[in-house]
């Protein structure tokens, strides 16, 4: 298993997740640029996600959706805010509607940090939330147990790599 730490901070309205990697951090920021990767693990096993839009770009945006077990496809987006390829990046991270716009509520705002470590890399995933409600409902979603799920697939697609 990659995850080394998970925590979450009601008052700081936090979730972070920490994850390494047997590879360097240009390898491991592959998985989060190129949207055929991403695709690969970005969602638990039982929910691929499908990338029809993807620019990891300061200012680009994406657009996904994720395929449940009886089929049901919900939506999200990201605006990407800020990029230090192949080190940083932070999304906002929200849900679309039927028509793939982005849905009333506060976006999550997400920082991605993949840092150099003994063997590899380090990948720090901050969520922030607007609220202690938000952080509850995301909780209550699923959201941790599906970034440990999705997360847990990037070994194998590393190691295809090498």
């Amino acid at each position: 298993m990659t995850i080394v730490t998970t925590s979450k901070d009601l008052e700081a309205l936090t979730m972070v997740v920490v994850a390494e990697f047997a590879a360097d951090p240009e390898q491991v920021w592959q998985l989060w640029a190129d949207p055929r990767k991403l695709e690969r693990w970005w969602g638990p096993p039982d929910w691929p996600a499908t990338f029809t839009r993807h620019a990891l770009v300061s200012g680009g945006e994406s657009r996904y959706h994720m395929t449940g077990p009886d089929g049901e496809q919900p939506g999200g987006y990201w605006k990407i805010a800020d990029v230090e390829a192949p080190t940083r990046f932070v999304v906002q991270d929200g849900f679309t509607d039927d028509a793939g716009n982005p849905a009333p509520g506060e976006p999550v705002l997400m920082e991605v940090r993949l840092d150099e470590h003994p063997g590899g890399t380090r990948m720090t995933l901050t969520s922030s939330f607007a609220s202690a409600e938000q952080l509850e409902e995301m909780i209550q979603m699923g959201m941790e147990e599906g970034l440990a799920g999705a997360l847990g697939q990037i070994d194998e697609i590393l190691a295809e790599a090498a």
